[in-house]
């Protein structure tokens, strides 16, 4: 199942507990990536939001991979699940 998550990081501790924690989410970040949960990552540039492309087998297993983030705690999340398009362009001709 395809997901279209927007995160928006609300306040981080302050000092080196927060650069810890923006490692730690860097790290998991790469780890979801090589696993092929999380296919795309965008940022809204001037705000500390991002938009990402997450593949799962369901929704159970999207809440799980979002929630281990390091930085969950601290995410207003919104998540859109997506559906086919029978006109989307990238699907091979029938």
């Amino acid at each position: 199942m395809e997901f279209l998550v927007h995160m928006e990081v609300g306040d981080l501790p302050a000092g080196d507990e927060g650069k810890k924690l923006l490692a730690l989410e860097s790290q998991s970040a790469r780890e979801l990536a090589a696993a092929g949960v999380l296919r795309r990552l965008w940022r809204i540039p001037g705000r500390r939001a991002n938009w990402g492309l997450w593949i799962t087998g369901s929704i159970d297993e999207l809440h799980e991979a979002l929630s281990s983030l390091p930085l969950f705690p601290h995410m207003d999340m919104t998540v859109h699940p997506l559906a086919q398009h029978p006109n989307d362009p990238n699907l091979p001709l029938a």
